[in-house]
């Protein structure tokens, strides 16, 4: 397809077209290209509509469609010459449909504008991306379920502000990631039902005279029904900003538990070991293994934040109905879910190929005192001593233990006695971490029986 010098596609309007500078700042093709697949699907919507409406005859409607086929095959073989002088894929397409079917070519956009096809096209385009990050998200949740069932009773220390708090169980661990991406996986299919109004038909704002019929093409693109409000359809791009939204919660689970890989695969926690195919060595030092998949992971995230951020504030003023303002759109959100599908495929493998050390897991888990907490509950539950006194009764053992260089269920009876007479030698049934976790069998607790039966829960969800 020749290049052309000026945009004939606005006829008399202009008597030369823009100059270099203008031409760089308004053509989109160098990005929107990537919609070429769900520009001629909505053509060819359109086309079989306007042949059903009696807008357009059988005949050119047959060749619009079949037109557009090959305009496809086209671009999808590398073949098609795009233009930057059509500014855009919708006029690079209509463009080279002109050149294969002549005439006909110049009817197929009755009864829309760019700014309905560009809204139609785009959310096309970002509902397949909704739809792909479904896909890696239940990928990756099933691949945490199958550590969480594998692990369901190691102990391993839990933490807060990163210090030792309390023992909890591996699966405990992986299943908190499950509830987080499952709450991913809710946003990612409440957004897709949101946004799947179809725009086609409301034209530049206005709607059209012609006697189209918007449920027509609607059902043929998949939508659940056209949109209700023709200014409102061409200026609306809440469907990006909600998949970016989405996409950086996720994306921000996605990054703390980079961040706990990181951690873990270290010689001073041991926790885990990544497998080569997600880590790399050291040029210069023989021993390293570098989780860099977790680490550019963590990084890749900073990305997603910034395209929520940088829509937002391109739509933030704009009165309605389009300004131009909205072609810049689409190369964050492209840029995004880029980042978003590679960050939850390359998680999905860390995490499946990912051995955790059970003997480093459970000989940290019982060490910072960890079953202090189990201790003043014994207190409390046994000797009927009211909580803060038990606290305090702890505080003190947990002192004297450290003084002593030793965990809790080092000291002897006696030298707990001399802090508080009551205690009992069944007291010792409580400090140990797997009596620890074992107790902790309230919904959603930390117990084996209960990390297990949130798993099944899970995995009925899934399917």
């Amino acid at each position: 397809m020749a290049d052309k010098s000026s945009n004939q596609m606005w006829g008399g309007r202009f008597a030369a077209g823009p100059d270099a500078i203008m031409e760089a700042i308004n053509a989109s093709i160098g990005f929107d290209k990537r919609m070429a697949a769900q520009d001629i699907a909505g053509s060819r919507a359109h086309a079989a509509m306007l042949a059903r409406t009696g807008i357009v005859s059988d005949s050119d409607a047959e060749a619009m469609r079949e037109g557009l086929l090959t305009v496809l095959s086209e671009i999808e073989g590398g073949t098609f010459e795009f233009s930057a002088a059509l500014e855009d894929i919708h006029m690079n397409v209509e463009a080279r449909l002109k050149e294969i079917i002549g005439e006909p070519a110049g009817r197929l956009h009755t009864g829309r504008s760019r700014n309905d096809q560009v809204a139609t096209d785009f959310k096309l385009w970002v509902r397949d991306q909704l739809d792909a990050t479904e896909g890696a998200l239940l990928a990756l949740l099933r691949a945490l379920l199958a550590q969480a069932e594998a692990g369901a009773d190691w102990v391993m220390p839990g933490f807060t502000h990163l210090q030792t708090a309390q023992p909890v169980t591996w699966g405990h661990h992986m299943m908190a990631y499950v509830e987080m991406l499952g709450r991913d996986l809710g946003r990612v299919r409440d957004a897709r039902t949101r946004m799947n109004e179809c725009p086609l038909g409301a034209a530049a704002l206005a709607g059209t005279s012609f006697p189209i019929d918007r449920h027509m093409t609607a059902e043929a693109l998949g939508f659940d029904r056209p949109s209700a409000n023709s200014l409102d359809a061409v200026s609306d791009r809440d469907f990006a900003l909600e998949f970016l939204g989405a996409a950086s919660i996720c994306a921000m689970h996605l990054s703390r538990l980079a961040e706990e890989l990181v951690i873990w695969s270290s010689a001073q926690f041991r926790f885990v070991t990544l497998s080569d195919r997600f880590s790399t060595g050291s040029s210069i030092m023989p021993q390293k293994k570098n989780p860099d998949a977790a680490e550019l992971i963590r990084a890749k995230i900073g990305r997603i934040f910034g395209a929520n951020v940088a829509l937002m504030m391109v739509m933030k003023g704009l009165p309605l109905a389009y300004s131009k303002d909205m072609q810049e759109d689409k190369e964050q959100v492209f840029d995004a879910a880029d980042n978003l599908l590679l960050a939850l495929v390359a998680m999905e493998g860390m995490v499946r190929d990912m051995s955790a050390n059970r003997d480093a897991l459970e000989a940290a888990a019982g060490s910072g005192f960890s079953t202090a907490t189990d201790l003043a509950d014994w207190l409390v539950r046994v000797l009927d001593m009211p909580f803060r006194e038990a606290h305090h009764v702890t505080g003190a053992l947990v002192a004297m233990a450290e003084k002593k260089g030793c965990d809790l269920p080092d000291l002897s009876l006696e030298e707990m006695q001399s802090v508080h007479d009551a205690i009992r030698a069944d007291v010792f049934d409580v400090l140990g971490v797997h009596n620890s976790v074992a107790s902790r069998t309230s919904y959603g607790g930390t117990a084996p029986s209960e990390v297990r039966a949130q798993v099944k829960r899970w995995q009925e969800v899934l399917g």
